[in-house]
């Protein structure tokens, strides 16, 4: 069975306006699934359908087995969720607010405690734990929150942008608990600006563009649909290019260099291909000063598909 099954699924508002217009998911059990989209594209709309906060207009979507419109008791009671703006009672510590919340799920009074200290210990709040959490940084909230939203061990959890603005020890702690997740066969849907967020974390990844979905795959298959590795090289002397250029025709087409006195080459088989390249530039007498195997990345991916870079990229490439 797929932890997540949808079908034509649309969200019209007043005025006609389709923020999600007629997308198919299927998403298997245990499969981490990243959700990627810019802003105002329908992203945020589709996980408020899967999560029962917001009514489908057309389509159908079931998550863990149930129908989010006919059934959404049933599909509350079987997913997790950590939204982007977490809903914390600041006056109260962070194992007030997990045992509350283990409470709530009808989970055993004798099995709280344990529970929630057990989870309080995974997302590395441990010291933390008898403080007010209005004392807490952002990113040690967004770790309660994690921890609140699989109290009740969820089939399905729902992360949306849970490292947005974090430290990057917050960050990787976040990864590595999406990891164990994803080991114990809890199906993970996440939504995230950072590409890189995706690349590691995700089996397969969506992009939503203008409420359709316009590419899925995994990174590896999405990335090999833009484009071939590249072979970025600089020479010791500029005036060998002209002889280089000879050299590096017989391994195929050059390609317009990314900088002035560079020389680009497609290099199909990646980082194999790079011997033989300087082998033969040296039997030439060209010598070579450096050079980049330049992959193709997730951006690649996103703006071929949309024609835009997703907002969180350029300061992830920066950082």
């Amino acid at each position: 069975m797929s932890a997540i099954d949808v079908r034509g699924l649309e969200r019209e508002f007043k005025g006609s306006i389709k923020a999600v217009d007629g997308i198919d998911l299927n998403i298997a059990e245990g499969e981490v699934y990243g959700f990627l989209g810019p802003n105002g594209a329908g992203k945020t709309t589709t996980v408020r359908m899967l999560v029962t906060l917001l009514r489908p207009t057309g389509g159908t979507a079931l998550v863990a087995g149930y129908n989010v419109a006919t059934e959404p008791a049933k599909v509350r009671r079987r997913i997790g969720v950590a939204l982007q703006d977490a809903a914390l009672d600041l006056l109260m510590t962070g194992r007030e607010l997990i045992e509350l919340q283990a409470t709530l799920h009808a989970i055993p009074r004798a099995s709280v405690r344990a529970r929630g200290q057990d989870l309080i210990e995974r997302v590395g709040l441990s010291k933390a734990q008898d403080r007010r959490v209005g004392t807490y940084s952002g990113g040690m909230r967004r770790r309660l929150d994690l921890a609140m939203a699989l109290i009740h061990e969820p089939q399905v959890l729902f992360l949306d942008e849970p490292t947005t603005g974090l430290d990057p020890v917050s960050r990787m702690t976040l990864w590595d608990e999406v990891r164990r997740l994803k080991n114990d066969g809890t199906t993970v849907f996440l939504t995230t600006q950072y590409l890189e967020e995706a690349d590691q974390l995700a089996d397969r990844v969506g992009i939503i563009s203008a409420g359709k979905i316009v590419a899925e795959g995994t990174p590896a298959s999405l990335k090999a649909q833009v484009g071939d590795p590249r072979l970025d090289i600089g020479l010791l002397d500029d005036a060998d290019a002209v002889p280089a250029e000879a050299v590096l025709a017989r391994f195929g087409p050059l390609l317009e260099p990314l900088k002035p006195g560079r020389l680009l080459i497609s290099v199909p088989d990646g980082a194999a291909e790079i011997a033989p390249i300087v082998r033969a530039l040296d039997e030439a007498g060209i010598g070579v000063a450096n050079l980049d195997l330049l992959e193709p990345t997730l951006d690649d991916v996103f703006v071929e598909k949309t024609g835009r870079h997703l907002e969180g990229a350029e300061g992830e490439q920066d950082a």
